[in-house]
């Protein structure tokens, strides 16, 4: 005998199937926490992840990923800069909200902590930040002839035609990873739900972690989509639009999540920008506004 509070939960999800095709992602959320149909549902907690960090040792003789540099600065110091603005002005800004940085000091966390992290304070979002680069590009020369013939030789050059923003979502392909996660810091963190019904060999337990799933994706496009718009129509920036990406760290998070590329550091215009306390308020500012604007949909029945 299934337990009867998972399915409860599975008949008033599964309500929602039909009419998700039926709506944009911009205006659809199936029901759930963080659904207008949940009027108790509040953004409590929002996860803000400071991309990259300095180079160290794993313990396994491996380095984490110190990010993209620019000209005369590193996306670690940029997006550790930025982490803590945002999270200052969340909690001064959003009514009782709390942001949790991943990362608070210059050395790098791997993705799978600042996951867990994420999933062990309950995050209502997750959003991380980073700079874009372009990487050389490959230009054959002619350095000399033989025989009449021209002689090349290939070199690169830096590519610093990049400019603006990038928001990127999880790729579908990464959906046993997401399960996995949603299946520890969604489904069974309900304490009536007893491990026969955690069977994810289960079809019932199935369609509840498709539930999430389903859900936390349209949120993650929704909230890209107020990202991006704020960056766009408000500061006027330029932006290369929303993409979905196979991120690690994304798919591990059990919440609707997002990462900002806030400028191409090695574009020098976009460095200046990004290195700039105006540049930097004004991407918070956007950010901020974003998801108030996320928050106050994801809430306005019980308003």
């Amino acid at each position: 005998m299934k337990n009867k509070t998972l399915k409860k939960l599975i008949y008033g999800l599964a309500a929602s199937v039909v009419s998700l095709a039926l709506f944009s992602f911009k205006t659809i959320y199936p029901d759930g926490p963080g659904s207008p149909a949940d009027s108790s549902f509040r953004i409590k907690t929002v996860i803000v992840d400071a991309g990259h960090g300095n180079w160290h040792p794993t313990g396994t003789g491996g380095y984490f990923s110190k990010g993209a540099d620019g000209t005369y600065s590193h996306e670690r110091d940029v997006t550790l800069a930025v982490a803590k603005k945002l999270q200052i002005a969340i909690e001064n800004q959003l009514t009782d909200v709390k942001a949790v940085l991943t990362r608070k000091t210059d050395d790098d966390v791997a993705w799978q902590d600042r996951a867990r992290i994420a999933n062990a304070n309950k995050g209502d979002l997750f959003i991380s930040l980073h700079c874009n680069s372009l990487g050389d590009r490959h230009i054959r020369e002619v350095v000399g002839h033989r025989h009449h013939k021209p002689i090349f030789h290939t070199v690169s050059v830096p590519d610093r035609s990049g400019r603006g923003v990038l928001i990127l979502v999880y790729g579908t392909w990464r959906t046993k990873e997401e399960e996995n996660a949603i299946k520890h810091n969604q489904v069974e963190e309900d304490a009536e739900v007893n491990q026969e019904a955690m069977d994810t060999n289960d079809p019932t337990t199935m369609i509840l972690i498709n539930q999430f799933k389903a859900k936390f994706r349209k949120q993650s496009i929704r909230l890209a989509n107020l990202i991006n718009d704020e960056f766009t129509q408000t500061d006027g920036r330029p932006s290369d639009g929303i993409r979905e990406q196979g991120i690690y760290v994304l798919c591990h998070s059990a919440m609707p999540t997002v990462l900002v590329e806030m400028g191409y550091i090695n574009n020098p215009q976009d460095e200046d920008y990004l290195n700039s306390d105006k540049g930097q308020n004004e991407i918070v500012a956007s950010i901020v506004r974003a998801i108030q604007k996320y928050k106050d949909e994801v809430e306005q029945v019980s308003k």
